[in-house]
């Protein structure tokens, strides 16, 4: 969508459009829609006398800019690549970005893969660079209450909304004590700084870097989060035993960085399994979310790759196998039924 002049009764595009000329400096820019965050932040590219640049909207009342100007401040004095701040106006919502181009990683690797090692490498040294920041001072932690609120999300919005699962009896009791068992083991982990999003789809494949996006809900969580976000994207899948290779690069390397991974590597893959179990689970209670509450059902099609990354771990785990039952008898029947 083209804002030569805003759309018409857009109140709030008029306003973009505005702050972004006086920004730039140039009277005739124009915006186009760049990308659309899950939330309800908005990206616009600039067109114009100059390079182009990237707006970022941030709605008041709908999404606080200021979390994300905070951990970016964090994020690059402790050299991580971020996107340059070049103009800001927090009251209302508008920040001027370094326009970092298209496309996204997870869209480079999904076109062409044969540099993804390369890539890979590149987002693992990122990744330690933000792992060894020190979190500030009343940094959220990815504790108990988190954790129990993400198990919440995949029962009310998958199980219930989505699929018209009640469970009781054996079936729940068995959900119950998986989730129990992947709560303790993420609240056993040590714990640093946590993006909760590092994936392909925001990192950007520039140099130096890649660049990191979307890292305003930085907590103190565990040390197996990120890197397993990293390999088993929500847009980008890879065969397990590549991961598997990936996340032992990852290993091998924390430990030389001094970050507090587990020294064995096989502890370090079950605790990467378990928490990927965790965060899958979560992201399809997110995703069916989206779609029931905000009206955004593109996520949808991609909840069969979460129950593909289940199939993959679930089998090489005992204790997680009240869950394995409970997909078969229960969550793939009912899968199936809807798409019948």
């Amino acid at each position: 969508m083209n804002q030569t002049s805003s759309s018409p009764g857009n109140a709030r595009g008029a306003q973009r459009l505005q702050w972004a000329r006086t920004a730039l400096e140039d009277p005739g820019a124009t915006l186009e829609r760049a990308s659309i965050d899950a939330g309800q932040r908005s990206y616009w590219r600039s067109a114009g006398q100059g390079p182009s640049r990237i707006v970022m909207d941030s709605p008041p009342g709908l999404e606080d800019v200021r979390p994300w100007l905070h951990w970016h401040g964090v994020l690059a004095a402790g050299g991580v690549r971020l996107p340059q701040v070049l103009a800001r106006d927090v009251q209302a919502g508008f920040l001027l970005l370094e326009d970092l181009g298209q496309p996204t990683l997870a869209q480079r690797l999904s076109r062409d893969g044969s540099d993804a090692d390369a890539w890979v490498d590149a987002a693992i040294a990122q990744l330690l660079t933000l792992q060894a920041i020190v979190p500030p001072e009343g940094t959220g932690v990815f504790g108990e209450a988190l954790l129990q609120r993400d198990a919440g999300l995949f029962e009310e919005w998958f199980l219930r909304r989505h699929l018209g699962l009640e469970l009781d009896g054996e079936p729940s009791q068995g959900l119950h004590l998986v989730q129990r068992r992947l709560m303790d083991n993420a609240l056993s982990q040590h714990r640093v700084l946590t993006h909760r999003d590092f994936m392909p789809r925001n990192l950007m494949p520039v140099l130096p870097g890649p660049a990191v996006l979307d890292f305003q809900d930085c907590v103190i969580g565990p040390v197996a989060y990120d890197p397993v976000s990293l390999f088993k994207d929500a847009f980008l899948s890879w065969p397990l035993a590549r991961v598997d290779g990936w996340l032992l690069r990852y290993h091998a390397r924390a430990l030389a960085a001094g970050v507090a991974v587990p020294r064995s590597p096989d502890i370090f893959l079950r605790d990467a399994d378990w928490m990927g179990v965790q965060r899958h689970l979560k992201i399809l209670g997110i995703f069916c979310r989206l779609h029931y509450r905000d009206g955004k059902s593109q996520y949808l099609a991609d909840l069969p790759r979460f129950i593909g990354y289940l199939d993959q771990v679930l089998p090489r785990h005992r204790p997680l196998q009240p869950l394995q039952r409970l997909l078969d008898a229960h969550i793939r029947p009912a899968l199936q039924a809807r798409v019948a």
